[in-house]
């Protein structure tokens, strides 16, 4: 083996821990807000509803550069956008200067523009560095580290903040991040002479319209938003029912909330390995569908602690585990290309993002209107069935997608 090569070949393992830190960073900051809510709107005197958009709007943000993401990264450079983005990340590390709403606002969108683009940008980087078998193995790994970024700062935030505030709690997860923006600008590195990142040039609009107008591509595309709208509305809001409605205390229900995602490191692993040896990818909908519905609504109308833990650990195992089925199911419908799967995936962000921007603001706005949460929580729990129902529904001929050929490499 050549020397070049073998360097190469060391590298590109401190490439692929550089990427699992960014996905790390950005869960730490997902949803780091949230069990710190009611302490932000003690502070500044706002409505539930207004202080969900710290969470609903971020989202937005990052559903909206989803799809522009990739395009960003091919014009201006992957090494320099990935930089950019991993530093708005962390833009939360000025939190503790914060003096108004507003003002921490501004900080979350920053959050979610560099949270939309980091995650397109990132798929150059592995089609640059890694082989495709390990491509594989990095998404799921990927989707693993970022959920355990959700899973710590929502279990920690609050005790942090006992401690020192809750300006300088979300500090803290965002001086995290720059630090990991810092090692990309030191270690961060692309290569351009091997391969190249996916053509943005040669997908016509026709190409685009053909997968918006592919009805699998389409249901699968509203199941996923909608899962995704129950888990923003509960995981943003569950912290303060739990305070408010079952008597637990910020760390408490800080703790049982974090549990969601936590779960969902080992379900989100599981998912992208039992597919390969379970040739009916239908049941990945099915199952997860099931446990998102009766964990869902557990989480939300069960009353007693052990009642509230295995529904939130059921709907955590649900939330996540169908993942790697439904960013692999698209490769193997007919007529699709790379390109066309760049969109695909484009739409499942976009989609979900806009789902989850909406969620928990119609929670809040319930909250305030009502004085209770359940009948915001109980439209999204519904809707979040339709995993389930997508199990049955989706045609035997999604069975014949492939995993990435070795002879492609």
């Amino acid at each position: 083996m050549a020397s070049g090569n073998r360097n190469f070949y060391r590298y590109r393992f401190v490439i692929a821990g550089l990427i699992l830190a960014a996905h790390f960073s950005v869960g730490l900051n997902f949803f780091s807000v949230s069990p710190v809510l009611p302490l932000i709107m003690e502070d500044f005197g706002i409505t539930r509803a207004t202080a969900s958009l710290l969470v609903a709007l971020s989202l937005l943000v990052h559903a909206i550069f989803g799809l522009p993401g990739g395009v960003i990264a091919a014009r201006f450079g992957v090494k320099r956008v990935y930089f950019l983005a991993w530093l708005l990340v962390g833009m939360s590390v000025f939190s503790s200067f914060v003096n108004s709403f507003s003002t921490l606002l501004i900080l979350r969108l920053a959050y979610g523009v560099g949270f939309g683009v980091i995650i397109p940008a990132t798929a150059p980087l592995l089609m640059q560095w890694l082989k495709p078998r390990e491509i594989t193995v990095m998404n799921g790994l990927d989707i693993a580290a970022l959920t355990l970024g959700v899973a710590f700062s929502v279990t920690t935030v609050a005790p942090i903040a006992d401690g020192i505030g809750w300006k300088n709690a979300l500090s803290v997860f965002g001086a995290i991040a720059l630090l990991g923006a810092l090692a990309w600008a030191l270690l961060g590195s692309t290569r351009p002479s091997e391969r190249q990142a996916i053509s943005v040039t040669n997908i016509t609009f026709s190409d685009i319209s053909s997968v918006l107008r592919n009805p699998v591509i389409l249901l699968l595309a509203a199941a996923d938003a909608l899962v995704f709208m129950q888990y923003t509305a509960l995981t943003g809001w569950l912290p303060t029912f739990y305070g408010e409605s079952r008597n637990m205390s910020l760390a408490q229900a800080g703790f049982v909330t974090g549990l969601i995602p936590l779960i969902g490191v080992g379900a989100v692993l599981a998912g992208g390995i039992l597919p390969l040896r379970i040739s009916d990818k239908r049941i990945f909908f099915l199952v997860p569908g099931f446990l998102i519905g009766i964990g869902g609504l557990g989480s939300f109308l069960l009353e007693s602690n052990i009642g509230i833990l295995a529904s939130v650990l059921v709907l955590g195992i649900g939330s996540w585990s169908y993942a790697p089925t439904l960013l692999s199911l698209p490769m193997g419908l007919k007529g699709m290309t790379p390109e066309k799967v760049a969109v695909v995936w484009g739409t499942f962000v976009t989609v979900s993002g806009v789902g989850m921007f909406v969620s928990p603001i119609v929670v809040g706005a319930i909250r305030d209107y009502w004085g209770t949460f359940v009948p915001g929580f109980m439209i999204w729990a519904i809707g979040a069935w339709l995993l389930f129902i997508a199990g049955f529904a989706l045609p035997p001929s999604v069975n014949n997608y492939s995993e990435v050929r070795q002879s492609d490499n």
